[in-house]
C-alpha cells in the first residue's frame, strides 16, 4: 500500500509541475510617450498565444509620503501545460494606477517573481 501511495504522490507532483505556467520577467521599461509598461514575458506553455494583463492592488502611502502599488501579471492560459519556452513583449496600460502616481510599482508574477520600478506622475 505504501508503494502505491508513494507512486500516486510522485505522479501528482509531476503532473502539477507539467501544468504550472511559471511566468518571469525579461526586460521591463516605462514608455513615457505611450504611458505604458513594455514588458518581455518569459513563460512556458504549449503555444505562444498567451495574453497578459494586470490586476491592480490598492494604493498605499508609505511613511515617507511616497505611493506604492502592486500589480499581479495574469496569464490568460495559466493552466497551459509547460512544454516549451516562449518570450513575448507586451504593452500594458497604467490606467489602473491613475490615482496613485507618482509611485513605486511592483509587478508580481507566479510564484515568486517580482520587478519594481518608479512610475512618474501622469503626463
Amino acid at each position: 500500500m505504501k508503494r502505491i501511495y508513494g507512486g500516486v504522490l510522485a505522479l501528482s507532483a509531476v503532473l502539477a509541475s507539467a501544468l504550472a505556467s511559471a511566468e518571469n520577467f525579461g526586460r521591463v521599461s516605462y514608455d513615457a510617450a505611450a504611458d505604458q509598461l513594455v514588458v518581455t514575458m518569459l513563460y512556458r506553455g504549449t503555444n505562444p498565444d498567451h495574453d497578459f494583463s494586470l490586476q491592480w492592488g490598492g494604493c498605499k502611502m508609505l511613511p515617507d509620503g511616497t505611493n506604492e502599488i502592486v500589480a499581479e501579471v495574469l496569464d490568460s492560459q495559466a493552466r497551459d501545460a509547460a512544454r516549451q519556452d516562449f518570450r513575448k513583449t507586451v504593452h500594458l496600460s497604467l490606467e489602473g494606477m491613475a490615482s496613485c502616481r507618482p509611485a513605486k510599482l511592483t509587478l508580481r508574477a507566479a510564484p515568486r517573481n517580482y520587478f519594481s520600478m518608479r512610475i512618474p506622475a501622469a503626463p
